[in-house]
C-alpha cells in the first residue's frame, strides 16, 4: 500500500479537484475531522431514545421520548453547515412537548429565542446557514405515519354516539379488526356479552319453574366514554384487540317445555366474543303428567332455572345454581325454589343477571330475577332477566327485568310467555291443570330469549 504525505493538494487547472475514482469509498480515519466539506444533508442515528433533556451534537440524529414529561433540547454552537434532527419516539410531542434552545445568541430562523415541537409522529431536521438566520428546518414532518390512531373495524350493526361506534350483533356474524389503532388514540373496546335465556319447564299438572337467564358479562366502559354501566361491569376488562377477525356467536333461545308428556326445557346457547363466553342460562324444572310420577330436574347455567311445584318429593322444588361454570364478577344467579310435594304446586322463578329467582309462595309462583342495565348502546336497556315460574291454580310469576318471560297457570288459555329477544331473557314455567278442559296450552314453558354481543370503541 503506497503513502502519500502532503500538506494541501492543488488541482493542476481549473476549479475542480478529484479525490478517487467511481466507486471507490473515501474515508477519514479514526479519530480524524474534517471542515469545509459540510453534510450530505444526512446524520447518523442515535438509536438510544432520550428521556431527559441534553446537548445535541451535530450531525447526530435523536430520538425523544417525552413518555414521562417534556424535555429540552439544547442545540451545538452553530457553524455553517451543522446539522441535527429530532423525531418523536413515542408519540408524545403533542401531549409532553419538546423545546429546541439555541445555544447562546445563535438564532432559530432569525431569532434567538426557543422553539417548540407539540404534533404527534412529528420529526425535524435543522441546519446551521449563517450568524443572520442561524438554525433552519430543511425537514418537517408534522404528519402521523404510525397508522391509524383509532380502531377501524367492520360488522354488525354499527351505529355511532359521538366519537364512539357500536357494533351490534343480533345474530352470528364477524368482528374483523383493519386498523388496530395505537394508545393515543383506541386501542381496546368494551363488549357487552349475554348468552341466551334458558326455557321454561312445562307442567302437564302442576307449576314449572322459570328458565334462566343467560349470562350477562361487561367490560368497564373506560375504553370508550364511560358510559353507565351495570352494576356487573368488570373493572379492568377492555379488550385490547389486532389486525385480526374476531367470530362471533350469539346464543339462540332454549326451548320450553312440552305438557304433558315428558320432553323438559332446554338450556340457552352460549354467547362469545374473542376471550370473553356467556354461559347460555339454565332450564327450569320440568313437571309430567301424571305429576305423581314424572319430573325432569332443570339445569344450572348462567343463570340457574326454578325449582318446580307439585311433583315427587322430595326434589321437585329444588333450584339450580347460576354462574355456572363460574367468573368474576358473576355472571348470573340461581333460580327460586318450587313447593315440593303434590300440595300448592306453585314453582320457583329462573335466575336472573343481577338477582336470585324468587321462590314460591303459596299465593303465587316465583318471579324471574332481576336482569341488568347498562347503556353500551348508548341508551339505557335491561337484559338477562329470568323466567317467572307456573303454578296451579294461583297466580303465575313475572318475568324478571330485562326480557324475562312470566309464567302461566292452570287457568290460562296460552302458553308461558317467551323471553323477550336479544335480550337473554329466561322462558316462563309452565302451569297446568289436566282437570280444565279449558287450558289446551298453558302447560307449556315458555322458550328462551336469545343473546346479544356488542362491541364499542373510540373511533376519532
Amino acid at each position: 500500500m503506497s503513502k502519500i504525505e502532503v500538506n494541501q493538494i492543488s488541482s493542476q487547472c481549473g476549479s475542480t479537484l478529484t479525490v478517487g475514482q467511481s466507486g471507490d469509498t473515501v474515508t477519514l480515519a479514526a479519530g480524524a475531522t474534517q471542515t469545509g466539506f459540510g453534510r450530505t444533508g444526512t446524520v447518523d442515528w442515535d438509536t438510544t431514545a432520550k428521556t431527559a433533556s441534553f446537548t445535541a451534537v451535530s450531525g447526530v440524529g435523536y430520538f425523544v421520548n417525552t413518555t414521562s414529561g417534556a424535555i429540552t433540547v439544547t442545540l451545538p454552537a452553530g457553524s455553517a453547515g451543522s446539522i441535527v434532527s429530532l423525531k418523536d419516539y413515542a408519540n408524545t410531542w403533542q401531549t409532553n412537548n419538546v423545546t429546541v434552545t439555541p445555544n447562546g445568541t445563535d438564532k432559530i430562523n432569525g431569532a434567538n429565542a426557543d422553539a417548540t415541537l407539540n404534533t404527534q409522529d412529528q420529526s425535524i431536521t435543522l441546519v446551521y446557514v449563517d450568524d443572520t438566520k442561524g438554525w433552519r428546518a430543511v425537514q418537517d414532518s408534522t404528519s402521523d405515519v404510525s397508522g391509524a390512531a383509532f380502531i377501524v373495524a367492520t360488522g354488525g350493526t354499527i351505529t355511532c354516539c359521538g366519537d364512539y361506534k357500536i357494533h351490534t350483533f343480533t345474530g352470528p356474524g364477524t368482528f374483523t379488526v383493519t386498523a388496530a389503532g395505537n394508545p393515543a388514540g383506541s386501542d381496546t373496546v368494551d363488549y357487552l356479552v349475554v348468552a341466551a335465556g334458558a326455557g321454561g319447564g312445562g307442567a302437564g299438572e302442576g307449576g314449572a319453574g322459570g328458565g334462566g337467564a343467560g349470562g350477562f358479562r361487561e367490560s368497564c366502559g373506560a375504553a370508550s366514554g364511560c358510559y353507565s354501566t351495570s352494576p356487573l361491569s368488570n373493572s379492568c376488562g377492555a379488550l385490547p384487540v389486532t389486525l385480526t377477525a374476531y367470530p362471533i356467536v350469539v346464543g339462540a333461545g332454549g326451548t320450553g317445555g312440552v305438557r304433558i308428556s315428558c320432553t323438559a326445557g332446554t338450556n340457552g346457547s352460549n354467547s362469545t366474543f374473542s376471550t370473553i363466553t356467556s354461559t347460555g342460562g339454565g332450564t327450569g324444572t320440568h313437571i309430567g303428567m301424571p305429576y305423581s310420577s314424572v319430573m325432569i330436574c332443570g339445569s344450572v347455567g348462567g343463570s340457574g332455572g326454578g325449582g318446580a311445584g307439585g311433583g315427587p318429593s322430595p326434589g321437585s322444588g329444588t333450584s339450580f345454581a347460576g354462574n355456572t361454570p363460574p367468573v368474576s364478577p358473576p355472571q348470573g344467579n340461581p333460580g327460586g325454589t318450587g313447593q315440593p310435594g303434590p300440595s300448592t304446586q306453585v314453582g320457583g322463578g329462573g335466575g336472573g343477571a343481577t338477582a336470585v329467582g324468587s321462590n314460591y309462595t303459596p299465593s303465587a309462583g316465583g318471579a324471574g330475577g332481576a336482569g341488568a342495565t347498562t347503556s353500551i348502546s348508548a341508551s339505557p336497556t335491561a337484559y338477562a332477566g329470568g323466567g317467572g315460574a307456573g303454578s296451579r291454580p294461583s297466580c303465575a310469576g313475572a318475568g324478571g327485568l330485562g326480557g324475562g318471560g312470566a309464567g302461566s297457570n292452570g287457568s290460562s288459555t296460552s302458553s308461558a310467555t317467551a323471553g323477550t329477544t336479544n335480550t337473554g331473557g329466561g322462558g316462563g314455567g309452565g302451569g297446568r291443570s289436566e282437570t280444565n278442559p279449558t287450558t289446551p296450552l298453558g302447560g307449556t314453558g315458555g322458550s328462551g330469549g336469545s343473546g346479544i354481543v356488542i362491541i364499542r370503541y373510540k373511533f376519532q
